[in-house]
C-alpha cells in the first residue's frame, strides 16, 4: 500500500431522497391500511368510499377521455316575474306548492299557471319564457357542458308562452315542443306558442328571428312573423303569414300621470302595412279581464279621457282587410295617480355594475315601497328599504334603465340612468 493510501480516509454515505421518503411512508400506511382491512372490514370500506368521493370533489382521479366533452350538468332556471296564481310541481315530489321568486327551477319540474296567473322564467342561457294564463309547461332539458353550449328544452302541455331566445354560441339549441312537434329557434328570437288540446288548435308563430319546425317526418322553416298551426289528425302542417302587431310609442311603459294631466291620454302606435283598423284594448289588470277600454279604431292613435286613478295596462292588434287579428302587442303598463301623492316616497340609486350583458342595479327606498325595473317588479325589497335587481341580458349599444318605487298611497318616485353595452 502506498502512503498516500495509508494517510487517506473514506467516508461512505447513502443519499436519501425525498421521493423515497414519501415511498416509504405511503408503503408503511399501505401495510397498516391492509391489515386494518382484515381486521375491521367494515370500517375500512366506509373509510374508502369517502376518501375517492373526497378526490372526485377536487377533481383528482380520471377525467374525460381525450375528445370527450365534459358534461356540467343540469342548470336552475328562475322567476323573474310572478303575477296572480302560479304553482309548481318538482320533479321528484307529487305534490304542489306556490311559486316563488327563490324557488330554483331545474329538469323535469313543472310550472301551471291560473285563470289570473302570469310567470316570467330565465333559464342559464339567458332565453326567458312568459307563460300565459291557464298554461303548463314542463321543464325538459337545461343543460350545459364545459364548451359553454346550452340546451334548453320546454315542452308546452297546454295554454301559450311566449319566448326570447338569447345570444347563445353555436351548439347550443332552444327548442319547445307541443301535441308532437318540435320547435329550434335561432339565437335572438322571439316565438309564441299556442297549444289548445280541448279545441285541437296547435300553433307556433315566429314574431323575431327565425326557427324551424319539424312534425311526422315534415320541416317547415319560419322567418319574421311567419306560422304553422295543425290539428292533431293533420298529416302536415299548414304554413300561415301573419300581420304583425303595431309598436306602442304613448303612454310609455310604466309612465306615470297625474290625475290633471290624465284628463284626457294620447294613446299612439306605429302604424302596419295591409292593416285597415287596430283593435286597442285598456285594462285594469295585466289578465285584460277588467276592461276599461274596448275599441277599433282606423287610425294609429286615439284619444281617452275619464280614467279614474289607478295603475292600467294597455296593447293594440292589427287587424287586416280580412278581419283577422294579429297577435297582441306588447302589453304596456301606466298609472294614475293624485298629484298631492306624487311625493314623498324616497329613492336612491347606486351606481350601476354591468357583468357583460347583464346589469346590477342596487338602491334604497321607503321599506314599504314596490320597485319597478324597466317594468319588472323587484322581487325582494329589504326590511330597511334596500333592493338589488339583476336585468336580463341588453343589446349591445344604448340603454336606459328605468327605476319606480311606489309606496301604497300611490306616491311614485322615478330615476332613469342611461349605461351602454359593449
Amino acid at each position: 500500500m502506498s502512503p498516500k493510501s495509508k494517510n487517506e480516509s473514506y467516508i461512505q454515505y447513502v443519499t436519501v431522497t425525498y421521493r423515497s421518503v414519501v415511498l416509504m411512508v405511503l408503503g408503511a400506511l399501505m401495510l397498516v391500511g391492509i391489515s386494518c382491512y382484515f381486521i375491521f372490514p367494515t370500517q375500512a370500506k366506509s373509510l374508502l368510499n369517502m376518501l375517492t368521493e373526497s378526490l372526485a370533489n377536487v377533481g383528482i382521479g380520471s377525467g374525460p377521455a381525450k375528445g370527450q366533452t365534459k358534461d356540467t350538468g343540469q342548470q336552475q332556471a328562475h322567476f323573474t316575474n310572478l303575477d296572480g296564481t302560479v304553482r309548481v310541481k318538482r320533479a321528484n315530489s307529487p305534490s304542489w306548492q306556490n311559486a316563488s321568486y327563490d324557488l330554483p327551477l331545474t329538469k323535469g319540474d313543472v310550472v301551471q299557471t291560473g285563470p289570473e296567473g302570469i310567470a316570467k322564467v330565465v333559464f342559464a342561457d339567458g332565453t326567458n319564457y312568459t307563460i300565459k294564463q291557464d298554461s303548463l309547461i314542463v321543464i325538459e332539458d337545461n343543460s350545459t357542458n364545459e364548451a359553454q353550449q346550452t340546451q334548453v328544452a320546454v315542452q308546452v302541455t297546454t295554454g301559450t308562452v311566449d319566448l326570447n331566445t338569447a345570444t347563445y354560441s353555436q351548439g347550443s339549441s332552444s327548442r319547445v315542443t307541443i301535441a308532437g312537434a318540435t320547435a329550434n329557434f335561432a339565437p335572438e328570437s322571439s316565438a309564441q306558442v299556442h297549444n289548445n288540446n280541448a279545441s285541437n288548435e296547435h300553433s307556433i308563430l315566429v314574431k323575431q328571428g327565425s326557427g324551424e319546425v319539424a312534425r311526422n317526418g315534415e320541416t317547415v322553416r319560419l322567418g319574421s312573423y311567419e306560422a304553422v298551426s295543425f290539428k292533431a289528425e293533420d298529416v302536415k302542417m299548414t304554413r300561415l303569414k301573419e300581420v304583425g302587431p303595431p309598436t306602442l310609442i304613448a303612454p310609455a311603459n310604466v309612465a306615470i300621470f297625474g290625475s290633471e294631466e290624465a284628463a284626457q291620454l294620447n294613446f299612439s302606435w306605429t302604424p302596419m302595412q295591409n292593416t285597415k283598423a287596430y283593435h286597442v284594448k285598456v285594462s285594469k289588470n295585466p289578465y285584460f279581464t277588467q276592461l276599461a277600454e274596448d275599441k277599433v279604431v282606423n287610425g294609429s292613435q286615439m284619444k281617452l279621457s275619464g280614467l279614474p286613478e289607478g295603475a292600467y295596462y294597455w296593447l293594440v292588434q292589427s287587424v287586416d282587410g280580412q278581419g283577422k287579428e294579429s297577435i297582441e302587442s306588447e302589453h304596456n303598463k301606466f298609472t294614475i295617480i293624485s298629484k298631492a301623492a306624487s311625493a314623498g316616497v324616497g329613492l336612491e340609486i347606486d351606481p350601476l355594475v354591468q357583468h357583460g350583458h347583464v346589469i346590477e342595479i342596487k338602491g334604497k327606498t321607503d321599506p314599504a315601497a314596490r320597485v319597478m325595473v324597466n317594468g319588472e317588479e323587484v322581487p325582494v325589497v329589504g326590511g330597511d328599504g334596500t333592493f338589488r335587481y339583476y336585468t336580463p341580458p341588453l343589446p349591445q349599444g344604448e340603454n336606459v334603465i328605468t327605476v319606480t318605487a311606489q309606496n301604497s298611497k300611490g306616491g311614485v318616485n322615478t330615476q332613469t340612468k342611461k349605461i351602454v353595452v359593449q
